[in-house]
């Protein structure tokens, strides 16, 4: 009789770990990286900037969250209903939880504008499109496949957010 109550709930733990299966999770350091569906479920379908609404781009999205639960998320944004200047420097909406390092400069939490620019660099602004920080970028011709955006592991430490082959290195 226990025997089949216990073989009942073996469904429900397959369900349980498959719904965790997606989360790639970075062993050294208990980080781990999110992916489109992830970011999903935490990030809203439009943001604020600049005095108007942006679509975001779900599924071109990416994120970490950190072992102490702290998050750090990105998506690209439709940014079609800005002017020329706006959309030169603002295609991602960037959000972090803590503190951190863009590029070497220091970020506080909070919600930002960022972009990749001409010249190769990556540019960060407040939600009033004011530049806050700005910061050289790389390019990676070895990623096998670049997309609109992700967020993967920087073999230095820290992360990589990368627009295409674009990308710049961020950490706490």
């Amino acid at each position: 009789m226990r025997l089949s109550a216990v073989l009942r709930f073996i469904p429900a733990g397959i369900m349980a770990i498959a719904a965790l299966a997606p989360l790639t999770v970075i062993a050294q350091s208990g980080d781990t990286l999110l992916k489109p569906a992830d970011v999903q479920r935490l990030l809203a379908a439009s943001v604020y900037y600049k005095g108007q609404s942006a679509t975001t781009q779900l599924r071109n999205s990416g994120g970490v969250k950190f072992a102490d639960g702290f998050y750090v998320l990105a998506a690209l944004v439709d940014t079609s209903g800005y002017s020329t200047d706006v959309q030169a420097k603002y295609s991602a909406y960037f959000i972090t939880e803590i503190p951190i390092k863009v590029g070497g400069e220091n970020l506080p939490a909070g919600v930002y504008g960022v972009g990749f620019i001409a010249g190769d660099k990556f540019v960060v602004t407040d939600v009033g499109a004011h530049d806050l920080v700005t910061v050289s970028s790389g390019n990676d011709a070895e990623l096998k496949r670049p997309t609109p955006l992700q967020v993967t592991i920087d073999p230095a430490g820290g992360f990589r957010l990368y627009s295409g082959r674009r990308y710049i290195v961020f950490s706490r």
